[in-house]
Parts: structure tokens; C-alpha cells; sequence
């Protein structure tokens, strides 16, 4: 690191010493604040996955059913919309699942079977599932790459720019206490000099 010596350099550094230990605690509480909320998704996605496997465990009672091909339930689970909203942590925008709309499953009453009102609605629980589990990983990865650019800047001012400015201040302090000690010291020769050129002229005056 090739620093100016001068008390110009010094206050620069200074400065940016101040700088530095004043946003490392900012950086240090987005850090912690990211951790938190991805164990918080993590749990979610936990939550939301076991409640997709029950769901599944459950149509497992009437699957067979499904395969009546006079009865095509397809078209009433897509989505008609997907409906988001939008959170922020820690100055971090984040998806939020809401809801999914369907169209309304209409269809003869007479002609279709009993059981695909109830299908329908278990269906379509588990693809508003399986979407909220995608938009949570979603949210997850956008939290994981801020928390890695977040902990890079935490360790670049930890371990470097505060470090270096620290040493850049120790050295000029030195070089610059260097300096008045030998101006001081020249400054003494000087005065020593003087005295003794006045002592030695007036010595000669009195001889003549």
C-alpha cells in the first residue's frame, strides 16, 4: 500500500477511518437481518412442503377416480392468475405469494360425478402450494445472493479498508513525529550555532 506522508494524507485517512467504523454496524445489522429472515423462509418452506405431501397423501384416497376419462379436471386447475405482493427486509424488495385465482369450475351437476367438486378444491390446494413453495424459494435465493454480496462488504471494511487505514495512519503519524524531532534537532544545532558565533564574535571584539 503506497501511502503520501503528508499530514494532508493524514487527515484523508482519518476520515475515511470514520467513514468506515461508522457503516460497518449498518452492514453488520443488514447481515444479521438476512440470516434471520432466510431461517424464517426456511421454516416456511418446511411448513409449506410437509402440508404439500399431506395434501398428496390424501388425493392418494380417491386417485383412482382420476383416471375416469369422462371426466377432464386439467382445465379447471390452471391458473387463471397468480397473485403477488411485494416486502421489504433489511432494504430488500421481496415476492410474496398471495393467492391464485382460478375460473370457476362450471359443469353439469346431472352429468358429472360427485367426487370432483371435492377434487377440484384438494387440486387446486396443492398447486396454490406448489406455486407459494416457488415463489418462497424465489424470495430465498434473492435473500441468499444479498446476503453474499452483504458479507463481502462486511468483510472487505473488517479486514481490509479499516485495517489499511489504520496502518496509513500509524505510518504517517510516525514519519511526521520523525520529522519534528529532527526539525527540532536542527533547529537546536542552528540556535547552538548562532550562540556560539555570538560568543565568539564578541570574544573577538574584546581582544581587539
Amino acid at each position: 500500500m503506497k501511502i503520501k506522508l503528508t499530514k494532508g494524507e493524514l487527515k484523508r485517512q482519518r476520515d475515511a477511518l470514520k467513514s468506515y467504523e461508522r457503516y460497518l454496524p449498518t452492514l453488520q445489522l443488514k447481515k444479521q437481518q438476512l440470516q434471520l429472515e432466510i431461517l424464517h423462509l426456511n421454516a416456511a418452506l418446511e411448513d409449506r412442503r410437509t402440508k404439500e405431501k399431506s395434501k398428496v397423501a390424501q388425493r392418494q384416497a380417491w386417485a383412482g377416480l382420476l383416471t375416469d376419462k369422462s371426466v377432464s379436471l386439467e382445465a379447471w386447475l390452471r391458473p387463471k392468475e397468480v397473485v403477488r405482493g411485494m416486502r421489504n427486509v433489511a432494504g430488500v424488495d421481496l415476492p410474496v405469494f398471495e393467492r391464485l385465482v382460478f375460473d370457476p369450475a362450471e359443469y353439469d351437476l346431472f352429468l358429472t360425478p360427485l367426487w370432483v367438486d371435492q377434487a377440484v378444491d384438494a387440486l387446486r390446494e396443492i398447486v396454490s402450494l406448489r406455486k407459494e413453495i416457488e415463489v418462497l424459494n424465489e424470495a430465498q435465493a434473492i435473500l441468499r445472493q444479498e446476503l453474499r454480496i452483504t458479507t463481502q462488504r462486511v468483510n472487505l471494511f473488517e479486514k481490509v479498508k479499516i485495517p489499511e487505514a489504520e496502518e496509513a495512519i500509524r505510518l504517517i503519524k510516525i514519519y511526521i513525529g520523525d520529522q519534528m524531532t529532527n526539525a527540532v534537532g536542527r533547529s537546536k544545532i542552528a540556535k547552538r550555532k548562532i550562540t556560539e558565533g555570538m560568543a565568539y564574535g564578541a570574544l573577538a571584539s574584546i581582544s581587539h
